[in-house]
């Protein structure tokens, strides 16, 4: 798996997520770059699932993330209510089907009370801390989240995320300024 597409789609974003005082935001950046060139720079990688009960963030290839997106939606309504039995469903679809398993995304997904990042080799991960970021800014956002969330007891949720995808937007050249937020209140 060394040629150009394989490696390509992990080059793209930053989401983050962070959960506190009884919020949870997930920030992505706008970026989207083929090679050394800005495709767009205000795609929209954060969604509302499950009628907004559900809030999901995406990094890879956007056409893979659009279906697991779609298959996710499905699991939600199969099973109302537990974001936790839905995401191992589609993990286990993820690893068995022989089209799933080709797909190249990772996405983090949350609820009032779980967050929970999934991966294409099966994971189905809760972050320690409320903290997690995915894509190719993802260490970047992590590791600003992280510090941020523990050196400001004032800030919210939703400012430690902006500020920490401002952080990967100065660093990584594959991420950018225009974020996009969703948010979920206990």
């Amino acid at each position: 798996m060394n040629d150009t597409h394989s490696a390509a789609p992990w080059h793209g974003t930053t989401i983050v997520t962070v959960r506190k005082d009884g919020k949870v935001v997930i920030a992505g950046d706008g970026q989207v770059t083929m090679g050394q060139t800005i495709m767009k720079a205000n795609a929209r990688k954060v969604r509302p699932l499950a009628k907004g009960d559900v809030i999901a963030g995406f990094a890879g290839a956007t056409a893979d993330a659009f279906t697991l997106l779609e298959r996710l939606e499905a699991k939600l309504e199969q099973y109302p209510g537990q974001l936790m039995r839905a995401c191992v469903e589609l993990a286990k679809d993820w690893r068995t089907d022989r089209y799933l398993r080709r797909l190249e995304a990772m996405m983090i997904v949350a609820d009032k009370e779980t967050t929970l990042v999934l991966t294409g080799t099966g994971d189905v991960l809760e972050p320690q801390g409320g903290v997690a970021a995915i894509g190719s800014g993802g260490n970047y956002a992590l590791a600003a989240a992280r510090a941020l969330a523990e050196s400001d007891d004032a800030a919210d949720a939703e400012a430690i995320a902006r500020r920490a995808m401002q952080i990967a937007a100065e660093i990584c050249v594959y991420t950018n300024d225009s974020i996009i937020i969703e948010s979920l209140s206990a």
